[in-house]
């Protein structure tokens, strides 16, 4: 399942497909056209061929303004997709550099990954890009991307509020976010992420924290859902009041994204 789902590049981490998964009442998500990944400013040439083999024809970037300027995704010559993203700036804090502040061992690091989590529902810049990631996926048939930094909190994050908007069950969709801990060259990732943050805080922080500030935990994601259903009830209901997306929107993503 790990195989069938990763795409296998050298500068882009988590580069993965979320679509084939049932759905309730039937069918199942369509493949090959739902895409989630890490940024993309160390893509080399080949990677970005395999991307453009891909045909994605949307990009989302969760990211803010100042993530987007320190971390500029390449494009190939040839890159023609639209790229959505909401203006804002977010103090260069993806979760994992939110949590990571100063000397902290492993069970602080994952106490600050839920409470981060637990108001990622309410994040103003994320709100206002999931809008947009939303909108496109009820519009738009073609392949498309979403991504934030590491392609993991945020990204899954947004991920399974579209897999519970189309009936993916949530044992599915929580094996989907976990799949960031085993797919691709996951040591390269967290060691990568263990350099930014101790270069960011100067600080020292345990190995075993780095690992779970660069890990997905499903005590993280429950955080967050936990917020949409204290909040809202389901996640379609919070999708509704928060993220301006219309029973008509959730009928034409169903449409176009499920197959029987």
């Amino acid at each position: 399942m790990i195989a069938e789902r990763v795409l296998p590049l050298v500068g882009i981490h988590n580069f993965r497909e979320y679509g084939g998964y049932a759905v309730e009442g039937g069918g199942r998500l369509r493949d090959g056209v739902l895409w989630r990944s890490a940024h993309h400013q160390d893509a080399t040439d080949d990677d970005l061929a395999a991307i453009d083999n891909l045909g994605i024809e949307t990009i989302v970037d969760l990211r803010g303004d100042d993530e987007r300027a320190a971390h500029p995704c390449r494009r190939s010559d040839g890159f023609s997709a639209r790229v959505l993203f909401a203006d804002g700036n977010t103090a260069g804090l993806a979760p994992h550099l939110q949590a990571a502040g100063g000397t902290i061992d492993n069970d602080t690091a994952r106490s600050r990954m839920i409470d981060v989590y637990a108001s990622m529902p309410y994040r103003p810049v994320l709100v206002s890009t999931l809008r947009l990631y939303l909108s496109a996926l009820a519009e738009y048939e073609a392949p498309s991307l979403v991504h934030c930094v590491a392609g993991k909190d945020r990204t899954g994050f947004a991920v399974a509020v579209v897999h519970r908007l189309l009936g993916v069950h949530e044992d599915d969709l929580m094996q989907d976010y976990l799949l960031t801990n085993s797919a691709g060259k996951i040591e390269e990732r967290i060691a990568q992420g263990g350099d930014v943050i101790r270069a960011r805080y100067g600080a020292e922080i345990h190995d075993d924290a780095i690992r779970t500030l660069m890990s997905v935990n499903p005590i993280f994601l429950d955080a967050a859902l936990a917020t949409v259903r204290r909040d809202h009830g389901d996640v379609a209901t919070y999708a509704e009041a928060v993220l301006n997306f219309t029973p008509d929107m959730r009928q034409a993503l169903t449409d176009k994204l499920v197959v029987y």
